[in-house]
C-alpha cells in the first residue's frame, strides 16, 4: 500500500494590493493537513470587518472536502461581516468539489442588519407571547374536557378507579405536607392576632380580636394560605412526576400497552388532592385559631376560656363551611395545571424545570383569582 505524505496547510500575508488585503495559500487543504488552518482563519474573521479580500489559491496541492467545508464556513462568515473576497487560481477541481459540497451544507439563518431604530422586536416578543399564551389556553381547555370526560367514565364504572394510587397520592399530598401547613398557619394566625391588636387596643375593643382571627382565618386566609403553598409543594411534584415519566418514555410506553396515561396517572392525583385539601384546610384553621388564642393571652391577656366563648358567638357556622366549600376547586386546578405542564414536558431535561416553575406561578395565579371570584359571588349573594 502506498501512503501519500501531505503537506500541512499555510496561509501567508502579502502586502496590500490597491486597498485590498491579500492571502496566499499553499500546501495541501485535506483532513490531515488542515489541524491549525481554521483557528488562524478565525483570527483573520474577529479583526476584520467591512474590508476586501483577495485571496491566491494557486499554490494549493490536494484538496478534499475538509478543505472546502473550512473554505465555505469561513465564506459565509466574511460575508455576515460584510466583506468581499476574490479568488485567482483557482482550479476547475476546486468548483467541481464546491459545486457538490454546497448542497449538503446547511444554510444559516440569514443575517439582518441591525439598524439603531429597532422598533418591532417588542411587538414580535408581544405577539409571540400572545400566541403561546392562546394554544396553552386552548390546550388546557382540551386537557380539562378529557379529565370531565374520564372522571365520568370513572363514576359509571367505580370498579376502574385505582384506590390504592389515590390512597398513595393522599399520603404524598396531604399527610405529608401537614407540618409545612401548620407551621405557615401557625405564623399567620399570630401574624393576624398581633397586627389586630395593635389597632384593636386603641379603642379597648380587645375582646373583638377573636371575630378577626376566627372569621378571618376560616372564611379567607386559612384556605388561600394552604392552596398557596400547595401549589408549590404539590402542583410542581406533580409536574415534576409526569414530566419524567413523559422524558422516559414511560408514558409513550402506557400507550403502546394500551392504558390510557390520563385515567392512570391523572385522574387519581385529582382526586386524591380534592379529598385532601379540605382536611389541610380544617387542620390551618384549627392551628390558626389556636396562634390567635395564645398571643390573646400573653398580648391582650384574654384567658383561653373568654377566647372560647367568644369564638362560639364570633364563628358562624357558614364562615367554616365556605372556606371548606373553597378548597376543593383550589385542588382541582391545582391537580389539573400540574399535570397538564407535566405532560407537556419536551425530550429534553431542561423543559422539565421550565415547564414547573409554570406549572407553580399558573395554579397560584388561578387559585387567587378563582378566590376573588368567590368573595364577589358570596358578597352579592349576601353569604
Amino acid at each position: 500500500m502506498q501512503f501519500i505524505h501531505s503537506t500541512p496547510a499555510q496561509l501567508v500575508r502579502l502586502p496590500d494590493i490597491d486597498g485590498m488585503i491579500q492571502y496566499k495559500c499553499s500546501g495541501d487543504w485535506t483532513v490531515e493537513a488542515v489541524h491549525n488552518i481554521a483557528a488562524i482563519i478565525e483570527s483573520i474573521v474577529q479583526v476584520n470587518k467591512n474590508r476586501a479580500f483577495l485571496w491566491d489559491i494557486s499554490d494549493v496541492g490536494r484538496v478534499d472536502s475538509a478543505g472546502i467545508s473550512i473554505f465555505i464556513h469561513f465564506y459565509k462568515l466574511f460575508k455576515s461581516k460584510n466583506c468581499s473576497i476574490r479568488l485567482t487560481g483557482v482550479k476547475s477541481e476546486h468548483i467541481k468539489m464546491f459545486r457538490l459540497l454546497r448542497k449538503f451544507i446547511p444554510r444559516g439563518s440569514k443575517t439582518h442588519k441591525k439598524s439603531g431604530f429597532n422598533i418591532p422586536n417588542p411587538f414580535y416578543s408581544i405577539g409571540k407571547t400572545s400566541v403561546w399564551l392562546v394554544t396553552d389556553f386552548i390546550g388546557f381547555l382540551g386537557f380539562v374536557g378529557e379529565i370531565f370526560v374520564n372522571l365520568f367514565n370513572s363514576l359509571i364504572h367505580p370498579g376502574t378507579i385505582r384506590y390504592g394510587a389515590i390512597v398513595k397520592n393522599i399520603e404524598d399530598a396531604g399527610v405529608r405536607a401537614l407540618p409545612i401547613i401548620a407551621v405557615t398557619s401557625f405564623l399567620i394566625g399570630i401574624v393576624i392576632a398581633y397586627q389586630g391588636a395593635v389597632q384593636l387596643q386603641k379603642f379597648g375593643a380587645n375582646i373583638f380580636i377573636v371575630d378577626m382571627i376566627a372569621i378571618s382565618i376560616t372564611r379567607e386566609l386559612a384556605p388561600l394560605i394552604t392552596a398557596i403553598v400547595v401549589a408549590g409543594r404539590t402542583g410542581s411534584s406533580y409536574t415534576a412526576q409526569l414530566g419524567v415519566m413523559k422524558l422516559t418514555e414511560e408514558i409513550d410506553a402506557m400507550r403502546t400497552m394500551g392504558f390510557d396515561p390520563q385515567r392512570f396517572l391523572v385522574i387519581p392525583r385529582i382526586l386524591a388532592l380534592i379529598i385532601a385539601l379540605p382536611l389541610m384546610v380544617f387542620f390551618a384553621d384549627i392551628i390558626g385559631i389556636f396562634a390567635g388564642m395564645l398571643i390573646s393571652d400573653i398580648h391582650l391577656h384574654i384567658s383561653n376560656t373568654e377566647f372560647l366563648n367568644r369564638l362560639q358567638l364570633a364563628l358562624d357556622i357558614k364562615h367554616l363551611w365556605i372556606g371548606l366549600f373553597k378548597a376543593p376547586f383550589f385542588a382541582w386546578l391545582i391537580a389539573s395545571v400540574g399535570c397538564f405542564y407535566g405532560l407537556q414536558v419536551s425530550n429534553n431535561t431542561e423543559s422539565i424545570g421550565r415547564y414547573t416553575t409554570i406549572s407553580v406561578v399558573n395554579a397560584i395565579f388561578l387559585v387567587i383569582a378563582c378566590d376573588a371570584l368567590f368573595s364577589v359571588i358570596f358578597t352579592e349573594l349576601g353569604i
